[in-house]
């Protein structure tokens, strides 16, 4: 049954989705400097008064799609089984999010691309996307602090989140970057695999042989 509240929950959602929308365009088109909230919310016809019920500003709304999709791994990592190790859950719930077919993520819509490549050189982006990334780590340490059974004290669920998630940042930026000079970082879902790979192997090689004497 459509409900009310229904309703207003899907308007409240497209014109978010509208102010994102216009906001990555507007700064695409014409640079973070040169856009303005008055502009990005004209764009979405509503008001100045609706931005500010949904956005703290125009690089929020620009990077949206950064916290929803931060949400998305994140509510696929509680749903991991609850035997994987954290590393492998956490790679497990990034997988899940790149290779979903009934809801994209955002790498495959228009502009996403070129607005990840900018966030590097736009130092107003670049602190409004560290924000947002932040607020979903911490989010990522909880839920593998409670999977672990760890406490305040404990640091191994921030050491697994943040290797995890500087994985994921490092192939996203070579993902951006690359464009038609770097082929093999077209296909973002198998750059990631390769980049979890590189890790994995990494901290084999580096893990002390405990057949080896002193």
């Amino acid at each position: 049954m459509d409900v009310p509240e229904d309703r207003r929950r899907r308007k409240a959602l497209r014109t978010r989705d509208a102010l994102a929308a216009a906001a990555c365009d507007l700064i695409l088109e014409h640079g973070p400097a040169a856009t303005t909230v008055e502009a990005v919310a004209e764009r979405a016809a509503v008001t100045r008064r609706t931005f500010s019920r949904y956005f703290a500003g125009k690089e929020d709304a620009a990077l949206d799609f950064v916290r929803r999709d931060g949400d998305r791994v994140n509510a696929l990592l509680r749903a991991r089984p609850a035997d994987e190790p954290p590393l492998t859950a956490y790679r497990g719930a990034v997988r899940g999010w790149l290779t979903d077919q009934e809801d994209p993520a955002w790498h495959v819509r228009p502009r996403m691309r070129r607005l990840l490549a900018l966030v590097d050189s736009e130092p107003v982006l670049f602190a409004a996307y560290q924000r947002i990334r932040v607020d979903a780590q911490e989010e990522s340490v909880r839920i593998v602090a409670a999977r672990l059974g760890a406490d305040e004290g404990d640091i191994r669920p921030a050491v697994v989140v943040d290797a995890a998630a500087g994985v994921l940042v490092a192939a996203l930026r070579v993902w951006a970057r690359g464009g038609d000079r770097n082929p093999g970082a077209a296909d973002l879902a198998a750059l990631v695999e390769r980049a979890y790979d590189a890790l994995t192997s990494e901290i084999a090689s580096a893990t002390p042989d405990s057949t080896t004497e002193e």
